[in-house]
């Protein structure tokens, strides 16, 4: 309780930052404390689970029109060299056409404008989970990282990214046979010999044309043109990576933190 009271007021100073360069607001000290909260009963959860490696959603914004509940997720790695529990994840930078790669701690995780303080893991079965925890430690999830960033980027083509999509390309590289995934094509060719396919987004014009004219990290022109004109969009969400968990593991088990 202690750390909590001290990040509150380090908070009312010093702006928020969780691995992007700027926030748009400082986070109130009470917003710090819910935060660093859920930091705290994630990793509970995750060292009750007794699990090395797992999935981590975080609501960062309300994403309820389009019925999803969670907006990012990164994974969690439980003896990762920048420490324990360590989240590993794509980010975008403040807005911007651009996204980076971060080892974070749960606490920074969690620690942005949250519009709900929720959080879902997603527990890989055994045999899933050792794949991943080898993979994550090795080069390729920064093979498979693109900077060029889009919040709505095509989950079958290769001009762009966004967050979630690292994730999803990720576990391709783990789940397919050893060698066969090395880079973001051969994720995508894995993914579709395996005929998977993201729940589509519907997103009609008016908004479609709003978010392409005033918002730098958004762009449609990866999508199939046909598919794109009647708003429907197949992106990469939270919700969409754990379709992907279900057809391969079924062991895979999801834990709710509210």
């Amino acid at each position: 309780m202690k750390r909590l009271v001290l990040a509150a007021a380090l908070a009312a100073a010093l702006p928020a930052q969780a691995g992007q360069p700027c926030e748009e607001r400082p986070l109130a000290p009470h917003e710090v404390v819910l935060s660093m909260d859920l930091a705290q009963r994630t990793v509970g959860a995750l060292d009750a689970s007794g699990a090395q490696v797992a999935l981590v959603s975080r609501a960062g914004q309300d994403l309820s029109r389009y019925r999803l509940r969670y907006s990012h997720m990164g994974i969690a790695v439980r003896d990762h060299p920048a420490g324990r529990w360590t989240v590993v994840h794509a980010l975008n930078d403040c807005g911007t056409a651009v996204s980076g790669l971060y080892n974070e701690g749960m606490g920074n995780f969690f620690l942005t404008d949250l519009y709900r303080h929720e959080a879902q893991l997603v527990i890989p079965g055994l045999e899933a989970q050792a794949k991943l925890a080898k993979l994550v430690a090795s080069r390729t999830p920064l093979r498979l990282h693109e900077p060029t960033y889009n919040m709505l980027a095509y989950v079958y083509s290769t001009k762009y990214q966004n967050s979630n999509q690292w994730v999803l390309e990720t576990l391709a590289a783990a789940t397919a046979p050893a060698g066969q995934v090395e880079t973001r094509a051969e994720a995508q060719k894995w993914l579709q010999s395996i005929r998977y396919q993201p729940p589509t987004v519907e997103i009609p014009a008016s908004v479609r044309l709003g978010a392409r004219m005033f918002r730098a990290n958004v762009a449609f022109d990866d999508h199939p043109f046909e598919r794109r004109m009647a708003g429907q969009i197949d992106t990469v969400t939270t919700d969409a990576v754990l379709r992907m968990v279900r057809m391969i593991d079924p062991q895979a088990r999801t834990v709710t933190i509210d």
